[in-house]
């Protein structure tokens, strides 16, 4: 199937959907917290700087105060707190960042109005992140540390946080619906629109060589997943065994048909009169072209090589087959990749269908229809069928009296070309030619100029 060409880890290294979840919710949850940073990062640090300017403020009254009673030790190792008595805290060339300059100019502005006076804030980033501010000394400077440490990568607000896990919930959610769910299933829905879309047969997607479909997803699309699979399984395995069956029974029947007509031929040509000699002879010539039909039909699906050819050249020398007057060409010049042989066998069914059925002169068009396909035209002038019956004629071993009767044919022909069609990327119809006051027929045989399925052609020998 197409999927199997898409970039995927190997069955053997794809991690158990638990784990896939987990790790998608994870993702999902650091993501939404990293976009609601950039997006909040602002508005976040300056409520928390609102609330550090509150019990900012009341540390500093309080320092002050105490300072009035006892030293700026005594102060530091009762309160905990980092005060140091110097004029300048820090050096005079001191190397900060832009972002802690707008801090403390942000936090002095902000201490003012609490304070009743704005102090002095010099922000400093060694040997911690951080801002000194001036107390009110009526002896000498003092001034006090308040940390400034940069935010994380992860807030821990809990409104963002909150916000982050139901952004994560429903992100993981897609994700597990478009990854686990839709895309397993729409793979499945390809791989079963393929599966029968030729009648009478199965379709490029079921033959032997192609590899089921793989089994991801959650549980029920796994199980839909692995049903499809051996449902294809069986379908492959009727096929395998319907072209064995067919291919067999017209091969056994080769043999004794040969002798049959060996010991006809070597037999006293007294032991038989005229009459009775060829009507032996005409149901040998039937079970033969019968046996041709069944070994035709069994091996019309096979693996004969795409060939570019010029079709009108191909279609001409078909044509020369036959008698002189029974084919009027109207040949395009057109070249394609096909199945020379395959192809060939097909576009001869239809002219023996038309020989046999319809009124010569039998004419053959080939056609060139934008941007790339082409149209090969068989068109007889004989009774033809009936409308209604132009599907059926197309299935395998479908004989229509009266109009379509004769001798050793097994309804086979027209599912023969359908078939070859098929695998040339194009489809068989039946139709009734214009201008023939509603007789005839006309048999179009369309396919792709190029290969389908993006199978390269094989140039012809002597290129």
């Amino acid at each position: 199937m197409g999927e199997h060409s898409t970039l995927s880890w190997p069955r053997n290294l794809r991690l158990p959907l638990i784990l896939r979840l987990l790790f998608t919710f994870g993702g999902a949850w650091l993501g939404s917290l990293l976009l609601l940073r950039a997006i909040l990062g602002s508005s976040l640090e300056q409520a928390q700087i609102r609330q550090a300017v509150d019990s900012l403020s009341r540390t500093i009254i309080l320092s002050e105060l105490a300072l009035e009673r006892y030293p700026p030790e005594a102060v530091s190792r009762l309160s905990g707190l980092s005060l140091v008595v110097t004029r300048s805290p820090v050096p005079v060339r001191r190397a900060i960042d832009d972002h802690l300059a707008k801090q403390a100019a942000n936090l002095r502005q902000r201490l003012c109005q609490p304070l009743g006076r704005c102090p002095e804030v010099l922000a400093i980033n060694q040997p911690q992140r951080g801002v000194w501010i001036q107390l009110q000394s009526s002896l000498e400077p003092v001034w006090i540390l308040y940390p400034l440490p940069l935010p994380g990568l992860i807030s821990r607000d809990p409104l963002t946080l909150s916000i982050s896990l139901i952004g994560a919930g429903v992100v993981a959610a897609a994700l597990f619906l478009t990854f686990e769910v839709q895309r397993p299933i729409r793979r499945l829905v390809k791989a079963m629109a393929l599966v029968g879309s030729a009648p009478g047969a199965l379709s490029a997607a079921t033959a032997p060589d192609k590899r089921p479909l793989q089994i991801d997803g959650a549980l029920e699309v796994r199980r839909l997943t692995d049903h499809f699979n051996a449902m294809l399984a069986r379908l492959q395995a009727g096929d395998r065994e319907r072209q064995t069956m067919l291919a067999g029974i017209a091969h056994d029947l080769n043999s004794p048909i040969t002798r049959l007509r060996l010991r006809l031929g070597l037999s006293s040509p007294l032991s038989l009169d005229g009459a009775a000699l060829a009507k032996v002879t005409s149901d040998l010539d039937a079970l033969e072209r019968i046996t041709r039909q069944f070994l035709l039909f069994a091996g019309s699906g096979s693996k004969e090589p795409f060939v570019e050819v010029p079709l009108d050249a191909l279609l001409e020398e078909l044509s020369g087959r036959y008698d002189e007057g029974l084919i009027e060409l109207e040949l395009e010049a057109v070249t394609a990749a096909v199945q020379p042989v395959a192809l060939g066998r097909a576009i001869a069914n239809l002219i023996d269908n038309a020989i046999a059925y319809g009124l010569p002169p039998v004419r053959l068009q080939l056609l060139c229809r934008p941007p790339h396909t082409f149209m090969v035209h068989v068109v007889d002038g004989g009774p033809g069928i009936p409308e209604h019956l132009f599907s059926k004629a197309l299935e395998p071993f479908q004989r229509l009296d009266p109009a379509r009767r004769g001798e050793g044919h097994c309804g086979l022909g027209l599912a023969i070309a359908q078939r070859i069609a098929q695998q040339h990327g194009g489809r068989l119809e039946l139709t009734r030619p214009p201008g023939c006051g509603g007789l005839g027929l006309c048999v179009s045989f369309s396919g792709l100029c190029q290969p389908p399925d993006g199978a390269q052609p094989v140039p012809p020998r002597g290129t």
